[in-house]
C-alpha cells in the first residue's frame, strides 16, 4: 500500500479538507475518496518521509534504480511471465520507495489496456524518449525483452562513463577545498595576530606590500563576511539561473567543446554517447530520422543538438548520414568515416557499436591523462599560496629581528 495527499470537497457540504490515504495506486485512491462521499480534487504520492528533504533524497530514483528494473523485467519476460505479472514481481524487489510509486502507476495504466511504453511515458522524468522509443519498437518487433536488455546495457555504460569522470575530479575537489580552508583560517586567526605583534613591539617601518594586502583582505573578511556570504549566495543564485537560459547553455557547451584539456574529453564523451544511443536504438529497430532526433536531446549539448538537426533535414532530402555530418566541426572525424563503412557494408549498427567502444577507451584514457596533469598543477597552486602566506607572516618578524640587533 501506498500513502497519497489528497485535497477533496466534501459532496454533502460543500467543505474542502486536505489529508492523507493509503491505497494500491492513484486511481485507487480516487475511488475510496469517492465512496467516502469525497470529490477528489488532487491526489499526490507521497514517499516515506514525507516533506523531509533528507528522506526526499534517499528515496530519489537513481540510474541503479533503473538498470534493475531493466534487467530484471527483460529476464521475466524472457522467461515467458505475462507482462503485468513481471511488473510486480519487478516492484515487489524495488527498494526505493519513489520508484515504487512509479511503477503501481504503470502496472495501472498497463492493466487498464495501454502498451508499455505509452505507460511509461507518463513519468519523463524518469523514463526518458530514449528508454519509451526502445520500449515501444520492442512492443512492435515483439522483442520487448531484448529492447530491455540493450536498454540496461546502454544505462551501465553511460553510468559508468559518469562515474569515472566524477571520481578523476574528487581529488582535485578536496585539495582546493582544504586549500580555501587553510587560507582562510590563516587570514581570519594568523593575520591579525601577526599585526597585533608588530604594533607590539613599536616598530615605525612599513609592512611588506604582501603583509599589507593579505591584511586589508583579512580585514575585510572579519568586518565584512557577512557581506562575503550575500556576494556568494548571490553568485550562485545568478549563475545558475544564467546557465539555465539559453544564451547560458551555448556558452557553457562551446567552452566545453572548446577549452583545453577538457574539450577533448568532452568531445569524445559526446561521440561515445552519440554512438552508443544511436546503435541501441538502431539494433530495436527504430527508423533513422527517429532515431537521430533522439539522440540530438540525449547528448546534452546544444550545439551538437544543432548539428544533428541540420544532419536530420539532409538526411530527408536523401542524403546519408554520413555524408551529412562529414563536414560538421562538432563531429570528430572519425565518426563520419565509420558510419560510411557502416552505410556501403549494411551493419551500420555494428559500426556505431565499434565506434562507441572506441571513444569510451579514449575517454579513460583522457581521464588519466587529465588527472597526471592536474596533480602537478595543484602542487605547484599548493607551493604558490603556502609561498605567499609563509612570506606575509615571516617578512614582518625578520624585519622586527633585524631592527632588534642593529639596535
Amino acid at each position: 500500500m501506498l500513502t497519497y495527499k489528497y485535497t477533496a470537497r466534501d459532496v454533502a457540504t460543500g467543505k474542502k479538507m486536505t489529508a492523507e490515504v493509503q491505497a494500491a495506486s492513484e486511481q485507487a485512491a480516487a475511488k475510496l475518496l469517492r465512496d467516502q462521499g469525497l470529490s477528489p480534487i488532487d491526489i499526490t504520492p507521497l514517499t516515506d518521509g514525507g516533506s523531509n528533504p533528507i528522506a526526499r533524497f534517499k528515496n530519489r530514483i537513481t540510474i541503479k534504480d533503473k538498470i534493475l528494473f531493466s534487467r530484471q523485467l527483460s529476464t521475466l519476460i524472457n522467461a515467458g511471465l505475462p507482462l503485468v505479472q513481471s511488473l510486480r514481481t519487478v516492484m515487489g524487489q524495488t527498494q526505493n520507495k519513489a520508484f515504487k510509486v512509479v511503477i503501481t502507476g504503470v502496472i495501472t495504466d498497463v492493466e487498464s489496456g495501454q502498451a508499455l511504453s505509452i505507460a511509461l511515458g507518463k513519468h519523463p522524468r524518469v523514463f526518458n524518449d530514449i528508454y519509451v522509443s526502445l520500449v515501444a519498437a520492442g512492443e512492435v518487433s515483439g522483442t520487448l525483452d531484448k529492447s530491455l536488455e540493450r536498454l540496461a546495457n546502454q544505462q551501465e555504460k553511460d553510468a559508468e562513463i559518469i562515474s569515472k569522470v566524477k571520481g578523476a575530479m574528487v581529488y582535485p575537489i578536496i585539495v582546493l577545498a582544504v586549500m580555501c580552508l587553510v587560507v582562510g583560517f590563516m587570514l581570519v586567526k594568523v593575520m591579525p595576530q601577526v599585526a597585533m605583534l608588530y604594533d607590539g613591539m613599536g616598530g615605525g617601518a612599513q609592512l611588506p606590500l604582501i603583509t599589507r594586502i593579505l591584511l586589508s583582505v583579512s580585514n575585510l573578511l572579519i568586518k565584512f563576511w557577512y557581506v562575503a556570504v550575500i556576494l556568494i549566495i548571490i553568485s550562485d543564485f545568478l549563475v545558475s539561473r544564467w546557465a539555465r537560459t539559453f544564451g547560458g547553455k551555448r556558452y557553457i557547451d562551446r567552452f566545453k567543446m572548446r577549452t583545453p584539456p577538457l574539450a577533448s574529453l568532452f568531445m569524445k564523451m559526446y561521440m561515445a554517447r552519440f554512438a552508443r544511443t544511436g546503435a541501441t536504438l538502431v539494433a530495436s529497430g527504430v527508423p533513422l530520422i527517429q532515431v537521430l532526433e533522439i539522440t540530438s536531446k540525449s547528448i546534452s549539448n546544444v550545439h551538437l543538438e544543432e548539428s544533428i538537426n541540420r544532419a536530420i533535414e539532409k538526411v530527408k532530402g536523401g542524403k546519408a548520414l554520413s555524408e551529412s555530418i562529414s563536414n560538421d566541426p562538432n563531429f570528430l572525424p572519425l565518426v563520419p568515416d565509420m558510419l560510411r563503412i557502416g552505410e556501403q557494408s549494411g551493419a551500420i549498427e555494428q559500426m556505431m557499436e565499434k565506434t562507441a567502444d572506441y571513444y569510451e577507451k579514449e575517454v579513460d584514457n583522457e581521464i588519466k591523462a587529465i588527472s597526471t596533469i592536474i596533480e602537478p598543477v595543484l602542487m605547484v597552486l599548493l607551493g604558490v599560496v603556502a609561498f605567499i602566506i609563509v612570506a606575509a607572516v615571516l617578512l614582518p618578524i625578520y624585519s622586527l629581528a633585524g631592527k632588534g640587533i642593529s639596535a
